[in-house]
């Protein structure tokens, strides 16, 4: 905003008729002798005003409106009152009508009961378990109306709080036993308004989006009774319980709002179950939802391969911290990618051709993994610092590359252990992950792996112009080659006889059925490992976390007796990740990743060659080398820049403009892969090899 030039010399006047000359370019050289003057005469009138009648305030002079002043805060009174201990007296009524599939709306209606009159606060889940950060989406929330529940006529107003948009005011009359609130919560309808959970055949609802709670509590003593209705013949998975159904209208049992918050639900018109363990102490079931029924064909392979995940996970932990599982599985084109881990549950969402493009899609099957692994990394156990007894309360990060590193290195393992990864398949992985961040991370020389876990209070999931230089969730999968460094280390301390394994039983094994979490901190993560095998683990830890080498972080892969090599093939994990993100990618030789439809730019490596050409993402790439792009066309370029020694030249469209750069390369295709270190223990194979 450009500042308002200064007008004190005309707001200030010597009479009612004759201003001070305003300070102007031709006036400059007096403008001090002007404005002192006119000061001067603006005491003398001031002090030849009358003094105002006893009671009667003096208007304030120009030069006190001027100056900024603090706006004190409201009165403890209207303030949000902090979570305590205490159970809120009565259980909450929660109804969510799910029908509106073409406004993609949920209507909603809530009976909360109140003990006495006067002032209550309600919230908006803000701080969103999971998410790990301020993600609640008060934007969507919309015709909030509150009555009382035995009067409906009987208008209740509200009053948003002046510092926390998520909190509600109000004032509780005299004889109101119970409050009724009306509002809608209005889903996104196109991807640039948000993630998409409603179409015509499927929906996800998360609770914590349809409902307010009363302040002063922990959400673990505050009880809710919800219940939805649903599309005429749609199904329905969640963890919550049913307590009855009719038809389209289902009512669950009674649970707090924490459990809630953990217990999301997926509907749609197309549903399969599959049971992956029947065991009573804890059963797990993947349910799938899809655009079409005809995606719903599993093979017995297939769904044997998700049994054998189920397998390999307890036999990695020893026991089950859930009464039961369900996997939430949505396959689809335009429902909203998503992975999301709940306690007895996890909400995930990936493509139609899940099961009838086995081969194709094979890069997101580790997800289903990851997200079963945090039902004992993450939920029965949670860093302290990231549990909260509110969702008004902020949470803090520093542990990620634990919650969210080692399981991402689990889910890795697991997939490869259960058979929906061949071991080559997840070696290809590894491979990448590592290029990623010795060749393509530029931002490891200013921000190390520790800072980048407060990236979701910073900017959730926000999309990054130069993520190799910014920096964004890199605590996954670096937090998976650091946990990778770890399990071959103990490997090696121990002459093979103990792994991260050992650490997994010990540190996050809990027991059959009892939900959690109890937390834990860095010492005792350091403690933990210190118990499988003696080894300065603060040091190791730390002088990785906090490293801000440029070199990448392939200690784990060298001592599991592989190395990084480079071919002009891409791996099979590259084919399939490039297919599935519709792209073609160059990001280890030129730099730069394209869309294989429109040709747009979407990843410039900060440091590449390309970034070198003033290349930036988001420019439209037309040409190479004078034919019209396309995948083979960009490959081909890089193969000619070999052969013949002459750099790659693109035709660029950025908005209006067209320009041609040349990009000194001349290498060719290179993509990463894993070659064995001759002589060595070969620990990858151990670490991928199925338990039992």
């Amino acid at each position: 905003m450009t500042p308002s030039p200064i007008r004190r010399p005309a707001a200030i006047t010597a009479s009612p008729s004759r201003p001070c000359a305003p300070v102007t370019a031709r006036t400059a050289p007096l403008a001090c002798s002007v404005l002192v003057s006119c000061v001067a005469v603006a005491v003398a009138v001031a002090a030849a005003q009358p003094a105002p009648a006893p009671g009667t305030a003096r208007a304030p002079d120009a030069a006190a409106v001027a100056a900024p002043m603090p706006v004190p805060a409201p009165p403890p009174a209207r303030r949000v009152p902090a979570p305590e201990d205490r159970p809120y007296p009565g259980t909450l009524e929660l109804e969510v009508d799910l029908t509106d599939l073409e406004r993609r709306v949920f209507s909603v209606r809530e009976r909360i009961p109140v003990a006495a009159p006067g002032p209550l606060t309600l919230l908006y889940p803000r701080w969103l378990p999971g998410n790990h950060g301020p993600t609640g989406s008060i934007q969507s929330l919309a015709g909030l109306v509150v009555t009382a529940a035995d009067a409906p006529a009987r208008r209740i107003d509200w009053r948003r709080d002046e510092y926390d948009m998520f909190a509600f005011h109000l004032d509780v009359p005299a004889g109101v036993t119970a409050l009724e609130l009306r509002f809608e919560y209005v889903t996104p309808v196109t991807a640039e308004q948000g993630r998409r959970t409603v179409t015509a055949d499927l929906l996800g609802l998360q609770w914590e989006k349809a409902l307010l709670y009363p302040a002063g509590h922990y959400a673990s003593r505050i009880t809710l009774q919800p219940s939805i209705r649903l599309p005429t013949g749609w199904e329905f998975a969640s963890a919550a319980r049913v307590a009855a159904r009719d038809g389209g209208r289902v009512r669950f049992e009674p649970l707090s709002l924490e459990r809630l918050v953990d217990s999301p639900l997926f509907a749609g018109r197309h549903a399969r179950r599959f049971e992956l363990d029947a065991d009573p102490r804890g059963p797990v079931t993947l349910n799938v939802f899809a655009d079409r029924a005809s995606q719903l064909e599993a093979t017995p392979a297939q769904v044997e391969a998700h049994r054998r995940l189920v397998a390999q996970a307890l036999a990695l932990f020893g026991t089950r911290p859930f009464r039961r599982y369900d996997f939430l599985l949505a396959l689809s084109e335009t429902f909203g990618g998503i992975g999301l881990e709940h306690h007895e549950s996890s909400e995930n969402a990936l493509g139609p051709g899940y099961f009838v493009d086995w081969e194709g899609t094979a890069s997101g099957r580790d997800l289903l993994a990851h997200e079963l692994v945090h039902s004992w990394n993450g939920k029965s156990r949670r860093p302290a610092d990231l549990w909260t007894p509110g969702f008004d309360v902020a949470m803090r990060n520093s542990l990620l590359w634990v919650y969210e590193g080692l399981t991402e290195y689990w889910g890795l393992v697991l997939a490869a252990r259960s058979g929906l990864w061949s071991e080559a398949f997840a070696r290809d992985a590894l491979a990448h992950y590592a290029a990623s961040y010795d060749t393509a991370r530029a931002g490891r020389q200013w921000r190390d792996l520790q800072d980048t876990t407060h990236q979701p209070i910073m900017a959730y999931r926000a999309p990054l112009a130069y993520p190799s230089w910014q920096r964004g969730t890199d605590y996954y999968t670096e937090g998976l080659l650091l946990w990778l460094d770890a399990d071959t280390r103990i490997r090696e301390l121990s002459r093979e006889r103990r792994s991260l394994d050992d650490f997994a039983r010990a540190f996050f094994g809990g027991r059959d059925g009892v939900l959690g979490p109890t937390t834990y901190r860095f010492d005792d993560v350091v403690a933990g490992l210190a118990a499988v095998a003696a080894e300065d683990w603060r040091g190791f830890l730390r002088s990785r976390l906090d490293s801000t080498s440029q070199a990448g972080p392939l200690g784990g892969l060298a001592r599991g007796g592989w190395k990084l090599v480079w071919r002009d093939r891409p791996s099979a994990f590259t084919r399939t990740l490039d297919a599935g993100q519709k792209r073609v990618s160059a990001t280890f030789s030129l730099g730069l990743s394209v869309a294989r439809e429109g040709g747009r730019i979407v990843d410039v490596a900060w440091g590449s060659p390309a970034f070198a050409a003033g290349i930036a993402p988001g420019t439209m790439l037309v040409a190479v080398n004078g034919r019209a792009f396309d995948g083979e066309e960009l490959l081909e370029g890089l193969r000619q820049a070999q052969r013949d020694g002459q750099p790659i030249e693109l035709l660029l469209r950025r908005d209006d403009r067209y320009s041609t750069v040349k990009v000194e390369w001349r290498e060719g295709p290179r993509y990463p892969h894993l070659e064995r270190i001759e002589g060595t223990p070969d620990r990858l194979a151990a670490l991928l090899r199925p338990r039992g």
